[in-house]
């Protein structure tokens, strides 16, 4: 099992998924995507969709048999375009956490406007990383512990706190996409025939429930599950629910552990 996390997260925001996989005897394998957490930077700035499915690709030619993957938002659109572009047949399964191609534009410029925000000045002290996210997440109880804030930070030279990810991906992960290439790719989407599982959070800014419906009907091997009181940070939001109906997928399946 791979899990892919969202465009400016580490692995460590699958810390709870991948403890209870692996209590179910899964191996699992979290990753940092390229220009986030502990992995490199590109030199260039090449942060294309197609670049991180190439990436998914070459770890799993590492791991032995096929292997099952959880992406959210970015790393579930890299996914997606792994198996429909980069190396089909490459997954056993895809869950996708709150992700479709056709997300609403003005939700997903939403979020990079808030990952963007912060990006040149950063933040004097956790406290105040975490007050900027309470204020664009207003629905969620704001944690008391922040040590898992502190994971998606760095320290850098003048002694401030960034995210930690190469502001760079802002820019570059629109780099050169054009609306052939989108095209091209949603029409090999009824090609696929794994099991897929798309799991919304139900107040999602990106993925709305009729763009959720399309997709899935698109699809002749998927489910679709709706998480109440989730947005798009689904597994943060409702992480029990979210794994209820993830797990519930996988243990249906012929691959199952």
């Amino acid at each position: 099992m791979i899990l892919a996390h969202g465009g400016g997260q580490t692995r460590h925001a699958w810390a709870k998924t991948a403890s209870a996989l692996a209590d179910r005897e899964w191996e699992v394998i979290a990753l940092d995507l390229r220009g986030h957490g502990d992995s490199g930077w590109s030199p260039t700035g090449d942060y294309r969709i197609h670049r991180f499915a190439e990436d998914l690709v070459d770890v799993v030619g590492t791991m032995p048999g096929r292997t099952a993957i959880i992406g959210a938002s970015l790393g579930g659109l890299a996914g997606l375009y792994a198996e429909a572009e980069v190396a089909p047949g490459s997954f056993s399964s895809i869950t996708l956490v709150d992700i479709v191609p056709s997300m609403d534009s003005d939700g997903a410029a939403k979020v990079m406007e808030f990952m963007g925000a912060h990006v040149a000045q950063g933040f004097g002290s956790l406290e105040e990383a975490a007050a900027v996210i309470a204020a664009y997440l207003p629905h969620r109880p704001r944690p008391k512990d922040l040590s898992g804030l502190a994971k998606n930070l760095r320290q850098c030279d003048d002694g401030r706190l960034r995210w930690h990810w190469d502001p760079g991906f802002v820019s570059g992960v629109h780099r050169g996409r054009t609306a052939q290439d989108t095209d091209a790719f949603q029409a090999r989407l009824p090609g696929l025939t794994l099991p897929v599982h798309l799991i919304r959070g139900r107040l999602s800014e990106l993925v709305s429930l009729e763009a959720a419906e399309n997709f899935v009907a698109l699809l002749p091997n998927a489910k679709f599950t709706d998480v109440a009181g989730a947005s798009h940070m689904v597994a943060g939001d409702r992480n029990d629910a979210f794994l209820n109906a993830a797990v519930e997928f996988l243990e249906s399946l012929d691959h199952q552990p």
